[in-house]
Protein backbone atom coordinates (compact mmCIF):
# COMPACT_ATOMS: atom_id res chain seq x y z
CA UNK A 1 0.00 0.00 0.00
CA UNK A 2 3.00 2.41 0.62
CA UNK A 3 5.01 1.43 -1.97
CA UNK A 4 1.68 2.52 -4.31
CA UNK A 5 1.40 5.78 -2.53
CA UNK A 6 4.99 6.33 -3.04
CA UNK A 7 4.68 5.68 -6.40
CA UNK A 8 1.80 8.00 -7.39
CA UNK A 9 3.39 10.77 -5.18
CA UNK A 10 6.87 10.54 -7.94
CA UNK A 11 3.87 10.24 -10.53
CA UNK A 12 2.62 13.79 -9.41
CA UNK A 13 5.71 15.31 -8.97
CA UNK A 14 7.01 14.60 -12.60
CA UNK A 15 3.77 15.95 -13.92
CA UNK A 16 3.67 19.40 -11.22
CA UNK A 17 7.51 19.50 -12.80
CA UNK A 18 6.37 19.01 -16.51
CA UNK A 19 3.67 21.68 -16.08
CA UNK A 20 6.22 24.03 -14.08
CA UNK A 21 8.79 23.82 -17.03
CA UNK A 22 6.10 24.35 -19.97
CA UNK A 23 4.76 27.73 -17.49
CA UNK A 24 8.74 28.75 -17.83
CA UNK A 25 8.90 28.16 -21.36
CA UNK A 26 5.49 30.56 -22.24
CA UNK A 27 7.21 33.08 -19.89
CA UNK A 28 10.63 33.30 -21.13
CA UNK A 29 11.19 35.66 -23.86
CA UNK A 30 12.32 34.79 -27.35
CA UNK A 31 16.36 34.49 -27.99
CA UNK A 32 17.56 37.06 -29.90
CA UNK A 33 19.99 37.12 -32.74
CA UNK A 34 17.68 34.70 -35.12
CA UNK A 35 17.35 37.86 -37.11
CA UNK A 36 14.52 36.67 -39.47
CA UNK A 37 11.06 38.00 -39.27
CA UNK A 38 9.24 36.82 -35.97
CA UNK A 39 12.56 35.17 -34.82
CA UNK A 40 13.02 37.34 -31.22
CA UNK A 41 15.34 40.29 -32.53
CA UNK A 42 12.69 42.18 -34.63
CA UNK A 43 11.22 45.30 -32.70
CA UNK A 44 7.66 44.30 -33.44
CA UNK A 45 6.36 48.06 -32.97
CA UNK A 46 8.27 48.53 -36.58
CA UNK A 47 6.43 46.44 -38.37
CA UNK A 48 8.70 45.61 -41.93
CA UNK A 49 6.30 46.44 -45.04
CA UNK A 50 4.89 43.34 -46.81
CA UNK A 51 6.88 41.33 -49.82
CA UNK A 52 6.98 44.04 -52.81
CA UNK A 53 5.28 43.48 -55.84
CA UNK A 54 6.16 40.75 -58.23
CA UNK A 55 6.89 43.00 -60.52
CA UNK A 56 9.78 44.48 -58.97
CA UNK A 57 11.85 41.68 -59.03
CA UNK A 58 15.37 43.29 -57.48
CA UNK A 59 13.31 44.17 -54.52
CA UNK A 60 11.79 41.20 -53.68
CA UNK A 61 14.97 39.53 -53.76
CA UNK A 62 16.22 42.06 -51.29
CA UNK A 63 13.44 41.69 -49.40
CA UNK A 64 14.23 37.96 -48.87
CA UNK A 65 18.12 38.30 -48.47
CA UNK A 66 17.60 40.90 -45.20
CA UNK A 67 14.37 38.98 -43.84
CA UNK A 68 16.86 35.21 -43.80
CA UNK A 69 19.24 34.91 -41.23
CA UNK A 70 20.63 31.90 -42.46
CA UNK A 71 21.10 30.01 -46.42
CA UNK A 72 22.18 27.17 -48.00
CA UNK A 73 25.72 27.22 -49.93
CA UNK A 74 26.68 25.00 -52.39
CA UNK A 75 30.48 24.35 -53.51
CA UNK A 76 32.23 22.24 -55.32
CA UNK A 77 33.40 19.16 -52.81
CA UNK A 78 36.97 18.53 -52.16
CA UNK A 79 35.78 15.91 -50.21
CA UNK A 80 37.93 12.72 -51.44
CA UNK A 81 34.80 10.88 -51.61
CA UNK A 82 32.39 13.56 -53.83
CA UNK A 83 35.37 15.46 -55.05
CA UNK A 84 34.34 17.68 -58.05
CA UNK A 85 30.35 17.51 -57.21
CA UNK A 86 27.95 20.15 -55.60
CA UNK A 87 27.67 20.13 -52.02
CA UNK A 88 25.79 22.35 -49.88
CA UNK A 89 25.88 23.36 -46.65
CA UNK A 90 23.95 25.38 -44.17
CA UNK A 91 25.65 28.87 -42.94
CA UNK A 92 23.86 31.65 -40.49
CA UNK A 93 24.72 34.71 -42.51
CA UNK A 94 23.32 38.48 -42.30
CA UNK A 95 23.08 41.79 -45.00
CA UNK A 96 23.20 43.58 -41.82
CA UNK A 97 21.06 44.68 -38.73
CA UNK A 98 17.50 44.03 -38.74
CA UNK A 99 16.32 47.27 -40.96
CA UNK A 100 19.11 48.17 -42.62
CA UNK A 101 20.13 45.72 -44.91
CA UNK A 102 23.42 45.69 -47.29
CA UNK A 103 22.46 43.20 -49.58
CA UNK A 104 25.45 41.66 -49.27
CA UNK A 105 25.26 38.04 -47.52
CA UNK A 106 28.26 37.96 -44.90
CA UNK A 107 29.30 34.79 -43.11
CA UNK A 108 31.12 33.54 -40.16
CA UNK A 109 33.36 30.93 -41.65
CA UNK A 110 36.14 28.68 -40.10
CA UNK A 111 39.16 27.07 -41.85
CA UNK A 112 37.30 23.49 -40.08
CA UNK A 113 34.49 23.46 -41.83
CA UNK A 114 34.11 21.20 -45.10
CA UNK A 115 32.38 23.75 -47.20
CA UNK A 116 35.28 26.00 -46.56
CA UNK A 117 38.19 23.80 -47.43
CA UNK A 118 36.26 23.69 -50.88
CA UNK A 119 36.20 27.44 -51.39
CA UNK A 120 39.60 27.33 -50.41
CA UNK A 121 40.10 25.98 -53.76
CA UNK A 122 37.45 27.18 -55.62
CA UNK A 123 35.89 29.83 -54.39
CA UNK A 124 33.01 29.71 -56.73
CA UNK A 125 29.12 29.08 -54.63
CA UNK A 126 25.61 29.72 -55.01
CA UNK A 127 23.42 30.64 -52.04
CA UNK A 128 19.88 29.98 -51.62
CA UNK A 129 17.55 31.50 -49.19
CA UNK A 130 13.57 31.12 -48.80
CA UNK A 131 11.11 32.83 -47.18
CA UNK A 132 10.32 29.12 -46.05
CA UNK A 133 12.71 30.07 -43.06
CA UNK A 134 10.12 32.60 -41.70
CA UNK A 135 6.32 32.32 -41.18
CA UNK A 136 5.36 34.29 -44.21
CA UNK A 137 4.92 31.06 -46.10
CA UNK A 138 3.34 28.98 -43.30
CA UNK A 139 0.83 32.29 -42.97
CA UNK A 140 -0.54 31.79 -46.50
CA UNK A 141 -0.18 27.98 -46.45
CA UNK A 142 2.77 28.16 -49.34
CA UNK A 143 4.23 24.93 -49.48
CA UNK A 144 8.79 25.84 -49.18
CA UNK A 145 8.83 24.22 -52.90
CA UNK A 146 6.00 26.84 -54.23
CA UNK A 147 6.91 29.40 -56.77
CA UNK A 148 4.60 31.46 -53.99
CA UNK A 149 7.38 31.09 -50.95
CA UNK A 150 9.63 33.56 -52.06
CA UNK A 151 12.77 32.64 -52.57
CA UNK A 152 16.11 33.65 -54.07
CA UNK A 153 19.41 32.11 -55.67
CA UNK A 154 22.67 33.90 -55.62
CA UNK A 155 26.20 33.05 -57.52
CA UNK A 156 29.40 34.35 -57.63
CA UNK A 157 32.57 34.08 -55.42
CA UNK A 158 32.98 33.87 -51.46
CA UNK A 159 36.11 36.07 -50.63
CA UNK A 160 37.36 37.24 -46.96
CA UNK A 161 36.20 41.06 -45.88
CA UNK A 162 39.03 43.45 -46.04
CA UNK A 163 39.29 46.22 -43.46
CA UNK A 164 36.94 48.53 -44.97
CA UNK A 165 33.80 47.02 -44.01
CA UNK A 166 35.28 44.60 -41.44
CA UNK A 167 33.07 46.70 -38.73
CA UNK A 168 29.99 46.58 -40.66
CA UNK A 169 29.97 43.21 -41.34
CA UNK A 170 30.90 42.23 -38.30
CA UNK A 171 28.06 44.08 -36.57
CA UNK A 172 25.82 42.74 -39.10
CA UNK A 173 26.57 38.90 -38.02
CA UNK A 174 26.56 39.86 -34.16
CA UNK A 175 23.83 41.70 -33.89
CA UNK A 176 21.77 38.85 -35.45
CA UNK A 177 23.92 36.10 -34.50
CA UNK A 178 24.97 37.34 -31.11
CA UNK A 179 26.16 33.23 -30.16
CA UNK A 180 29.30 33.65 -32.67
CA UNK A 181 31.37 36.06 -30.13
CA UNK A 182 31.17 33.09 -28.02
CA UNK A 183 32.63 30.42 -30.52
CA UNK A 184 36.08 28.73 -30.14
CA UNK A 185 38.45 31.04 -30.79
CA UNK A 186 41.11 28.14 -31.66
CA UNK A 187 38.57 27.67 -34.67
CA UNK A 188 40.17 30.60 -37.00
CA UNK A 189 36.80 32.26 -37.53
CA UNK A 190 37.00 34.95 -40.05
CA UNK A 191 34.60 37.04 -41.50
CA UNK A 192 33.63 36.57 -45.32
CA UNK A 193 30.73 37.41 -47.70
CA UNK A 194 29.47 36.23 -51.67
CA UNK A 195 30.46 38.69 -54.16
CA UNK A 196 27.26 38.60 -56.39
CA UNK A 197 27.13 38.13 -59.85
CA UNK A 198 24.42 36.57 -61.06
CA UNK A 199 20.38 36.42 -59.04
CA UNK A 200 17.39 34.36 -59.83
CA UNK A 201 14.28 35.47 -58.17
CA UNK A 202 10.89 32.65 -57.68
CA UNK A 203 8.08 34.27 -56.01
CA UNK A 204 5.66 33.24 -58.65
CA UNK A 205 4.43 31.25 -61.48
CA UNK A 206 6.19 31.11 -64.79
CA UNK A 207 9.47 30.65 -63.93
CA UNK A 208 12.73 32.31 -62.07
CA UNK A 209 13.77 36.08 -63.06
CA UNK A 210 16.57 37.25 -63.82
CA UNK A 211 17.98 40.33 -61.90
CA UNK A 212 21.65 42.01 -62.59
CA UNK A 213 23.68 42.83 -59.66
CA UNK A 214 23.33 46.52 -60.30
CA UNK A 215 19.70 46.27 -60.07
CA UNK A 216 19.82 44.28 -57.15
CA UNK A 217 22.50 46.86 -54.91
CA UNK A 218 20.31 49.71 -56.73
CA UNK A 219 17.17 49.09 -54.38
CA UNK A 220 16.37 51.58 -51.87
CA UNK A 221 15.48 49.10 -48.83
CA UNK A 222 13.46 50.53 -46.43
Amino acid sequence: MAGRARGSARVLLAQLLALALALLALLAPPALGRGGRDHGDWDAAALLPPLPPREEAARVARFVAHLCDWGALATISTVQAVRGRPFANVFSLSDGPPGAGSGVPYFYLSPLQLSVGDLQENPYASLTMSLAQTDFCRKHGFDPQSPLCAHIMLSGSVTKVNETEMDFAKHSLFTRHPEMKTWPSDHNWFVAKLNITNIWVLDYYGGAKIVTPAEYYNVTFQ
